[in-house]
Order: structure tokens, then sequence, then C-alpha cells
């Protein structure tokens, strides 16, 4: 299985590990919200990780070009409500960035709470125009409500690619430490928001989110 659960305690741990790219495709995202939903009924808190080197390089692009012109609006949605449900999660989701997070990897990231990234030679970002693809709603509301907003224009229009210092000053992530703290780090941030009244956290998430939450649900059969 590309996607695993295991649950420690009040913790989960959500690992993406397709020995690959971690590329996300229809059937890939199934497994991930059904695993997630199981993360969330039995912990307090979340770690979503990736394998080593790489969080998730996006898109499938075998599926894509070989489903893509079919299948785009099916994609797009079942996109926009993974997103949804990671972003809106009534428990803290702490990501484990161990490598690169490109296009929906990115944009993965971006939904979960607290982002912990690997200092090495990654990459992160948004490379739609790069490849001749419009950005859809939750691939500009998401960037605009997490990274700073003077560099949109770099980030989502002109295809900007971030080494992970750069992704630090952005809004990619939130903590920058080397590779071999990664897993020991996103396990503190874990536990100390485990600790966190679990109502107040997931009533004030989806209040501050709300206008972000109903232009990506609003997306929905509409690609």
């Amino acid at each position: 299985m590309s996607i695993t659960v295991k649950i420690d305690e009040d913790i989960a741990y959500l690992t993406m590990d397709d020995g690959k790219a971690n590329a996300i495709n229809p059937d890939w995202m199934t497994d991930f919200i059904a695993k997630f939903a199981e993360a969330e009924n039995g912990a307090k808190a979340i770690i979503l990780s990736g394998r080593e080197g790489v969080f998730s390089g996006g898109f499938d692009l075998k599926w894509l070009a070989a489903e893509g012109a079919a299948r785009s609006g099916e994609l797009l949605d079942q996109a926009s409500n993974m997103l949804l449900k990671v972003y809106s999660s009534q428990v803290p989701v702490v990501a484990a960035c161990n490598g690169h997070a490109i296009a929906m990897g990115a944009f993965l990231l971006l939904a979960c709470d607290t982002r912990i990234g690997a200092n090495g030679a990654f990459r992160y970002g948004a490379n739609e125009t790069i490849n001749n693809m419009n950005l859809p709603v939750f691939a500009i509301e998401l960037p605009k409500a997490r990274l700073d907003s003077r560099k949109l224009t770099q980030a989502l229009i002109q295809s900007q690619l971030y080494e992970p210092a750069e992704a630090l000053d952005v809004g990619y992530i939130d903590m920058l430490v080397d590779p071999e703290l990664v897993s020991k780090t996103a396990q503190e941030q874990a536990d100390l928001l485990s600790k966190l009244p679990g109502r107040a956290y997931g009533a004030n998430k989806v209040a501050v989110r709300k206008h972000t939450l109903d232009l990506i649900e609003a997306a929905i059969g509409t690609y």
C-alpha cells in the first residue's frame, strides 16, 4: 500500500510512500481520504509524511497522459475534496516534509496546519504555468491563505520553485530542520497540539479558514 496509517496513543502517523514520487491520481486520493478519516477518528493529532526525499511530486503524469483529457474535472473535484478534508480537519495536522513538494504535493503541504521541512537539495512550489496549465481554485486560494502575499506573483504566476530556506521565507513551511530531525520535530509538535482542547481547535480552525474553504467548495463541479 502506498498510504499507510498507524495510531500510537493520541498520534496518527499517515505515511505516503509509493516507492517513487508519491504521484497523485483519483485512486490514490480515494485511498488517502479513507486513511485520513481513519487517522482523524482514532487520534488527537495527525502527522502526514512522505518518503525520504519526496513529500509528493504532484499529480500522476502517466495518469494525466492517459486519462486527463477525459477526466480532468473528476481529478480536480476529487483534489478539492481531499484538500478540504485536510484543511478543515477537526484535529491538528502536522506535515513532516521529507523532501520535494511540487504542484499538487505543495498544495497538500499547504493544507496542513504546522509544516516541518527538511534542509537539503529539495524544491517546493507550483509549476503549473511552466507546464501550460491553468491553476484550479484550490491552487490559488490555499497559497493566498498561507504564503507571503508579496510573493504570490512569483510563486504562482511565474512558477518559481524554492529551496528549503526560501520556502520557509515564502511560507510553504513553518520550520526548517536537518533531515534526521524532521520526524522528531513533527512528533514534538503533534504532541503539543494534541493537548489543546479539541473542540475549540476544530471550531476556531474552521472559523478562521471559512472564506478559503467556501471558495474551494464552491468550485467543485465547475471544472
